[in-house]
């Protein structure tokens, strides 16, 4: 009984509790339901379970209550003894039921899900309080190099125990900015743009003062440090790689290597020569490669360079420049300079004269003995008088003669067998010929077979390449050798170099040929020196003399020639409504034998112009229009005085400039165009464009405007539309069926501006189809154009000229009758007279 009544008690003070700690909680029938209650809150009241079966009398809580949840057997209260802890256990799950008096089970049970909502209450927490960082100079921004960690073990799905990252400090700041970063939701800490440019390998340890706190509305947060050292970088440029040509190496084969600082890139090799053939790669390790066996020959050199690119291809550093130097081996044997290397010399040579060098090549490197020649004489043909006519240098493969019992008429030639040989290992050697012609001495001069070969006549208008004559010179020496070949040189009488003269190298006969047209007028004479010379020079004690010398008189007649004129064209520029007797031109001509010239006009074909005939002065005859023919060219012809039949001509090119003396005009006959049905249904609008016969700037901008009266303005409505275009809106639909027209004035863009008033056809009609009238008259007589009464003019002139030719045809007929009568009458007299 004691005990029943100590189990009473504390009922109550859980009641009171409750009701002193939080107002009374929610109400509901009994039934499964969901309950939130925060962690951690003082003992409260929190959900009335209400009967539904009178015969309940005591309500039952069983489930995982952990002593701290229970009900009131009586009410059906259920309350917290205590605070809840989200982290023992986030979620209750319990059963209520009633019982009778009896304990039969009367509701239930029923399940009672109880969610313990989560408060901060827990402090995030570093897993360490010392990180030990590296990273390499020069490393990209961005990419992690260390990563930090912390934990809450607060609700992870609320912001209790969701975390940021942040950097507090940065020890030391030599510039003062940030070198690193870090993730504010990973923790993953990488270098900035700053510090990939200024942090270097060798600067001191840098700290991280960091900080994670977590997002409640009171967050809680914890610090610990970072400390980093930088490393080198390790993307460098390799020293320059040397590799022996024509290797014999199974390929590829590395030959270098470039390192990133990280995995994270993509190797590429770009030429720096667009070469044909690219004999190098790059593996995805850095490993640089030669594909094939190289030659020194084809090229001693490669620049390229190795890239590092992102996954993106996007450089992540500057290239680094890749050099290979190809080394030479001797695989390539001396080159003689020709099949055949031919020397000559004079027969009077002294002995020591160097007579030519052979000069061999080696495509071997110039600066090593691969390519350092030796030369040697190993057979000499004919030996006579003896077997060592000559001696080679043997570095520098000069001939030398070191005989001088040397005679042409005994030995024209020499061949020589020259052993070229390299100096490399093994070294290769080459033969060549060369062959030495022995020259005669040039110690004849040239004769001419006559020293004067007359005169010979052409008109001034000879064509060129026209012969003149034909000339002969001998020469005692070797033939067809530099001794005995013959130069033609006129010294004398061709100060205009009006003749030239060929040479037929196999006769060494000359021809004078005219090189430029000959003039009477300027010269009517040419007295030609002409000297023969050889192209070897003469021995010491020969001279050239009157031998070598001869005379030829070129005369020039005359020949009547057409008149010239000063310049190929001519050209003048004008306004169009230049006043009539304008100069525009002076035409200039003259004749080469001094007649005067007579000038006229041909093709002026609008009479517009006329020419002094004496001084050549052009003028306007007439006034001219642009619009007609902007461009007016004319033959100007200059005729000889005394003969007429010698004339030349020339273009006259007259450029008219454009004045403003055209009207504007509707740009056609819009009769008929604008035609709208009766009755109107709405305010129509209808566009029209004019023309100006003018060129810009006059005639460019047409300006509308309405003309008539006020009443114009009451009914019509005129909008711009371009330059050339304007718009007409009814300003009503209350026009009555008819015809009307539209005054406008259109105000062309000259100075002074021109005004043209003009009517626009408009027609309202009774239609047969949309905007179709149901006939149209075949006369407009309100809207007649110049054409038509042009032409109406026309007919009526010619109509009179009918009544006119008929009246005259009368009265000539009349005429002649009369005249018979009279003749009749005079005959009849005549006869009664005899």
């Amino acid at each position: 009984m004691r005990r029943f009544k100590m189990a009473k008690l504390n009922d109550f003070l859980i009641l009171l509790c409750c009701i002193l700690t939080l107002v009374a909680g929610q109400k509901g029938p009994l039934e499964s339901t969901t309950l939130h209650i925060a962690e951690r809150s003082s003992p409260a009241l929190i959900y009335q379970f209400e009967k539904k079966d009178a015969r309940s009398t005591t309500f039952v809580l069983a489930g995982e209550t952990d002593g701290i949840i229970d009900i009131l057997p009586s009410d059906g209260w259920l309350i917290t003894k205590g605070s809840l802890d989200w982290e023992k256990r986030p979620v209750h799950t319990l059963q209520v039921k009633t019982v009778d008096s009896r304990g039969s089970v009367i509701e239930g049970p029923y399940t009672v899900t109880i969610i313990v909502d989560d408060i901060n209450n827990n402090i995030p927490a570093f897993n360490q309080s010392e990180y030990y960082g590296q990273v390499r100079e020069q490393s990209r921004p961005g990419i992690p190099f260390i990563k930090v960690s912390a934990t809450d073990k607060d609700d992870p799905k609320t912001p209790n125990a969701q975390l940021v990252y942040k950097i507090n400090r940065q020890i030391p700041d030599p510039a003062k900015v940030m070198f690193f970063q870090i993730n504010n939701v990973t923790g993953e800490i990488s270098t900035t743009i700053n510090g990939t440019q200024h942090l270097k390998f060798g600067d001191k340890q840098y700290e991280l003062l960091i900080e994670v706190s977590d997002l409640a509305a009171n967050p809680f947060s914890d610090d610990a440090s970072v400390y980093i050292t930088i490393s080198e970088n390790l993307w460098k440029q390799p020293n320059p790689v040397t590799i022996k040509e024509n290797s014999t190496s199974p390929h590829p084969y590395t030959i270098t290597k470039v390192t990133w600082n990280d995995q994270s890139v993509i190797y590429e090799l770009h030429q720096r020569d667009r070469l044909p053939r690219f004999p190098f790669a790059i593996d995805q390790h850095g490993n640089i490669s030669v594909t094939e066996p190289l030659d020194r020959e084809e090229r001693d050199q490669y620049i390229f360079y190795a890239l590092a690119k992102n996954y993106n291809g996007v450089a992540v550093a500057r290239p680094l420049e890749i050099r290979v130097d190809v080394e030479d081996i001797n695989d390539n044997p001396p080159v003689c300079p020709a099949a055949e290397t031919i020397f000559e010399f004079q027969e009077n040579e002294p002995i020591g004269t160097t007579i030519g060098v052979l000069k061999a090549t080696d495509n071997d490197q110039q600066d090593l003995t691969n390519a350092l020649l030796r030369y040697k004489i190993l057979e000499q043909w004919p030996h006579t008088p003896s077997g060592d006519m000559f001696r080679i240098n043997t570095l520098t493969g000069g001939v030398q003669l070191i005989n001088a019992d040397i005679n042409v008429q005994r030995e024209r030639q020499y061949r020589l067998k020259v052993q070229v040989s390299d100096e490399g290992m093994p070294s290769f050697s080459t033969d060549c010929w060369v062959v030495i012609n022995i020259i005669d001495i040039n110690d004849n001069i040239p004769i001419f077979e006559t020293p004067n070969y007359g005169n010979v006549t052409f008109p001034e208008d000879v064509a060129e390449k026209t012969l003149v004559k034909e000339i002969q010179a001998t020469d005692a020496d070797e033939p067809k050798t530099g001794s005995s070949a013959i130069l033609y040189t006129i010294v004398e009488g061709d100060p205009d170099n009006r003749f030239i003269i060929e040479t037929d190298p196999e006769t060494n006969r000359g021809y004078i040929k005219v090189s430029a047209s000959l003039d009477f007028e300027t010269c009517k004479e040419h007295n030609l020196v002409i000297n023969a010379t050889n192209p070897e020079p003469l021995v010491t004690g020969v001279t050239y003399n009157s031998s070598s010398s001869t005379f030829l008189k070129v005369i020039v007649t005359d020949v009547d020639e057409r008149p010239i004129f000063r310049n190929p064209i001519y050209q003048a520029q004008v306004l169009e409504n230049a006043p009539i007797g304008t100069s525009l031109i002076q035409i200039e001509a003259f004749d080469p034998e001094g007649d005067k010239i007579w000038f006229s006009l041909k093709g002026n074909k609008y009479n517009w112009l006329k020419i002094n005939e004496e001084t050549g002065v052009i003028y306007s005859d007439a006034i001219m229009d642009r619009e007609r023919q902007a461009h007016y060219t004319v033959d100007v012809v200059a005729t000889e005085s005394r003969n007429p039949k010698m004339s030349s001509s020339v273009f006259f090119h007259l450029y008219l400039d454009d004045v403003n003396d055209n009207y504007p005009r509707l740009a056609k006959d819009y009769y008929g165009d604008f035609s709208f049905c009766d009755p109107l249904t709405k305010p129509e609008s209808f566009e029209f464009s004019a023309v100006d016969d003018d060129q810009p700037p006059h005639g460019t901008a047409l300006k509308f405007r309405l003309g008539g009266d006020a009443s114009t303005v009451n009914d019509w409505n005129i909008q711009y539309v371009n330059s050339t275009t304007a718009r007409l809106i009814m300003m009503h639909s209350s026009f009555p069926k008819g015809d009307i027209s539209v005054p406008v004035i259109i105000r062309d863009n000259g100075r002074p501006a021109l005004e043209a008033n003009v009517s626009v056809p408009v027609r309202i009609c009774t239609c047969v189809s949309p905007n179709k009238c149901e006939s149209t008259p075949l006369e407009h007589a309100p809207f007649s154009t110049v054409g038509m009464a042009v032409g109406i003019l026309f007919g009526t002139l010619a109509l009179i000229g009918i009544i006119v030719g008929a009246v005259l045809i009368s009265i000539n007929k009349k005429k002649k009758k009369a005249s018979a009568g009279d003749a009749n009458n005079a005959a009849e007299t005549a006869t009664l007279r005899s």
